[in-house]
């Protein structure tokens, strides 16, 4: 059956064939004068090719049809970002956002450049291709749904995390993987809630736009390669009132996460804030410096300790952190450590489950500050 040229066109476009879609389109341009949707596929065309100069002036002739659809505004906002013209692109978000409130795209957006809204960040996104993420969505690719069968790649993320659950240890991968299969369907973002409340209590309890937007940021911290920040939300969802599904969908993307050094670790959350609230910080990596005391090696071949931390320069103490490591440690006791451990607990207290020390020659930190 024969297809309209927008119909033909988008479906390579979610396909991520953008050529084709131009050439498609363009050889349509006297049929779809003055036609909204075919400037906006042409703009968005163009700006996924990267070529930002057409992208804009079609987007300026779409805008002239209709000025209020978040796609446009999205297109027109992340050019904007491009240039590092930030309090435009921010304008344009916030009208997404008044718009279409769970706009996850506008959102991310914003925390973008609230956090890393410098002109030389920006580009070099831009130029890594890191703010394709800001651009109008497109879906799913169904080349990968057809090259990775979504079946299958439930029972391997299922199998992973049952691993994961065993050890106690989260999987590594050298690279950010591609998590659009895990992004939650229209679906479960409107049925994200538990139904039955009667026989489970919740640390948290929170609206459906909560727990979507939790799940949201999870995603975004994840690309972003701030794996604590993701572990926070995922543990948000995991003692919430979030269906069995989104779980299982968190309990997935969290075996994703990676083990952090020293240099990496991002969101390093303080001895305060994990006391406080230690159940949303359980398995987060955290780098605290101190002292040791009452370190003792095990039967088992395991090196218990108390980590007194803050206490490097032997002034104040933060708080007192139980530290167990599966070998003995290379550890002067008489010196000021930092210790790299992942966040468990043990009868309610903190514990850390230690993977490496460091500790200056000169008796001082400063180099990991």
């Amino acid at each position: 059956m024969a297809t309209d040229a927008l119909t033909s066109a988008g479906r390579y476009m979610r396909r991520r064939k953008f050529n084709t879609a131009i050439k498609i389109l363009e050889s349509r341009a006297d049929v779809y004068e003055d036609n909204f949707e075919y400037f906006l596929m042409l703009g968005t065309a163009y700006l996924y090719s990267g070529i930002i100069g057409i992208a804009s002036s079609y987007f300026q002739k779409a805008r002239r049809i209709r000025l209020t659809d978040p796609r446009l505004l999205l297109g027109q906002a992340v050019i904007f970002l491009r240039r590092g013209e930030t309090d435009k692109a921010l304008q344009y978000y916030t009208e997404v956002l008044e718009l279409d409130s769970r706009n996850r795209t506008a959102a991310a957006a914003i925390e973008f450049i609230r956090l890393y809204g410098d002109y030389e960040t920006i580009c070099r996104w831009a130029d890594s291709g890191k703010l394709e993420r800001f651009y109008p969505p497109l879906g799913v690719n169904p080349d990968k749904i057809l090259l990775a069968a979504v079946p299958v790649f439930l029972c391997i993320a299922a199998a992973v995390t049952a691993v994961i659950l065993v050890s106690g240890r989260p999987a590594v991968y050298s690279d950010r993987a591609d998590l659009s299969a895990l992004v939650l369907s229209a679906d479960e973002r409107k049925n994200a809630q538990e139904q039955d409340l009667s026989t489970q209590s919740f640390r948290y309890i929170l609206s459906a736009s909560q727990i979507s937007e939790c799940y949201g940021k999870a995603l975004v911290y994840f690309q972003e390669r701030r794996d604590n920040a993701a572990q926070v939300e995922i543990n948000r969802i995991l003692n919430s009132n979030a269906s069995v599904g989104i779980k299982q969908k968190a309990g997935i993307l969290m075996g994703y996460l990676e083990e952090p050094g020293f240099d990496t670790l991002k969101d390093n959350p303080s001895f305060r804030d994990v006391e406080k609230e230690l159940p949303i910080y359980l398995d987060c990596w955290v780098s605290w410096s101190g002292r040791i005391s009452d370190a003792v090696v095990n039967a088992d071949g395991s090196y218990s300790c108390r980590l007194l931390v803050g206490y490097e320069n032997m002034r104040n103490v933060t708080g007192i952190a139980d530290v167990r490591f599966e070998t003995v440690p290379d550890i002067a006791g008489d010196q000021p450590v930092r210790i790299l451990a992942r966040i468990s607990s043990e009868d309610g207290r903190i514990l850390l489950k230690g993977k490496s020390v460091y500790q200056s020659v000169h008796g001082a930190l400063e180099a990991l500050e």
